[in-house]
Order: C-alpha cells, then structure tokens, then sequence
C-alpha cells in the first residue's frame, strides 16, 4: 500500500483544520493525503429526528467529506486527495487507519480564552495505541514559518524522535529549536540558600551534554540550522512557552504495551494541553 497522510474527518471546525494542515504536510512530502470520515451509526428513528433538520445521518456523512475535498482541492491544486468512509468506533478506526500511514492527523478543541488544546478521548485513545506519529491541531490554525520545536531527553535521546525534528525543519526550511531541561537541586526541599555558581556549573555541563547529543545530527543534517537551550525548571512550561513562535512542537511518549494507563506522560500531556501550536507526538521504545 502507497503510504499516505492520514487525517481524521469528522465535520468539525476542529477537524477541517486538521485537514488543511494534513494538506500542507502531505505536499511537503509529496504524499497523497487521505481522508477518514468516522461516523457512529445511530438508531433510525434518531437518525431522522427533527433536531437534526430532516438531514439523515448517511446524507450527513456523504456532504462532509465531499465539501472538505472540494475545498482542498482549490487550495492545494495537484495533491491526490481521496476520503474512506468509515462506520465504527473512532478510536478503533483512526488507530487501524494510522498502521499504513506516514502520519494521522487529527482536530484539537481550543480551549477556551487562553491558547491550547482540550485532547478528547478519541484523541488521548488513538495517541495511547498508535505507534505512528500523531500530529494534533487546534482550530484556527495557520501556517507559520516559525522553528520547529524539539523537547529532548538528553539521557535517553531516540533516533525516531530526533530524525522526526530534523527532518520536519528540512522540510520547512526553518530553523530547529531543541529545548533540554534540567532539574536545578532542590535547596527548598533541605531549607538551603540557593547556590549560584553550582547553578552555573551545572547549566554550563548539561549544555555542553545537549551538544555532544546533537553533534551527529548537525552533522547529518547540515541545512538545518539548530539552536541549542539548556534551561532549569519545567519541561512542560519551557515547551509551552517555545510553541508560541513554533510552526511545530514535536515531544516523545515511551511505547507501553500495557492496555492500561493514558500512555502518554506527564511531560507530553502538559505540552498538548498547553501548547499554541500544532503538536507531534512520537512514539518511541
């Protein structure tokens, strides 16, 4: 099967721009892009219910997708568009959908009156069970040519995450920004004065480990411009406040095969609440 960019389609404002910057990507990689309409089929007497202004559920499922494909097709002139229809459980259906695609792309809710993501549960399910990258993208955004943002462990850098970055700012032609952080020691917690010069010290070691980490990567990608920060604190907030200039955020989640659990981190689950700009998460072992 030809891989594809895949994009989950609901009919919501949410998953309209998921569409288009599905779009986007997959002419960046010369993909064709496919679109999965998921609809949950419904007793009949609901289905034809007045609330719903006479419109029947199939006749629903039919105008989304046609008036979305239409619209990229005007926007996107030459992408191979094609859409699959699908009755079933969302989660289940994406998460099938993703095995053969490069990357799923699916719609985020804003929350409300401040920037961020409100991740569903279709969305936490498909980003807990897919082992293909998963971008999630609020409603309302545009294309950017701000960097794109990498959260790295340092300690435990993957390949899959870092060639995931590296190849994501090719591509835009933008610089890659790689945030680290580090734990400052925890002088509150023994009731020490801070120490500003072990501070320093330490700073100073683990931007000197964030470059060693990226020397290959340079190496082997040397378009890219990369800036390297090495910060204390949060890694969650470092990153939520590195999205707001970002065309993209990209943070890992650790493969689990256990059904139980959210999958996902506490690091990534901040950033996808939290994070102003499209977010990509990678799974990785």
């Amino acid at each position: 099967m030809i891989r594809s960019v895949v994009v989950g389609l609901d009919g919501s404002t949410e998953s309209r721009a998921a569409a288009e910057w599905a779009a986007r990507e997959a002419k960046r990689r010369f993909l064709p892009l496919r679109l999965v309409h998921v609809w949950e089929p419904v007793p009949a007497p609901i289905a034809l219910a007045q609330f719903l202004g006479g419109e029947t559920q199939q006749r629903w499922s039919e105008r989304v997708p046609r008036e979305v494909v239409e619209d990229l097709n005007v926007r996107h002139s030459g992408l191979d568009v094609s859409v699959e229809q699908v009755s079933g459980r969302p989660a289940e259906v994406l998460t099938e959908a993703a095995k053969d695609a490069e990357l799923l792309v699916l719609g985020s809710r804003g929350l409300s009156g401040i920037g961020g993501f409100l991740v569903g549960s279709v969305g936490q399910a498909v980003l807990a069970h897919t082992e293909q990258p998963v971008v999630l993208v609020r409603a309302g955004e545009k294309a950017t040519g701000g960097p794109v943002v990498l959260g790295l462990d340092t300690d435990h850098p993957d390949d899959t995450l870092l060639t995931f970055a590296f190849e994501a700012a090719a591509r835009r032609v933008t610089p890659l920004r790689v945030v680290h952080v580090w734990n400052p020691p925890p002088y509150f917690a023994y009731g020490l004065p801070a120490d500003p010069e072990l501070d320093a010290a330490l700073g100073k070691q683990d931007a000197a480990t964030l470059t060693e980490v990226l020397h290959h990567w340079k190496e082997k990608y040397p378009a890219v411009e990369v800036i390297e920060e090495s910060r204390p604190g949060s890694p969650a907030v470092h990153l939520v406040g590195a999205s707001r200039d970002a065309s993209l955020v990209v943070v890992g989640r650790r493969t689990r095969r256990s059904p139980l659990g959210a999958h996902i981190g506490p690091v990534t689950h901040g950033v996808l609440h939290h994070a102003t700009a499209p977010v990509a998460v990678i799974a990785h072992d």
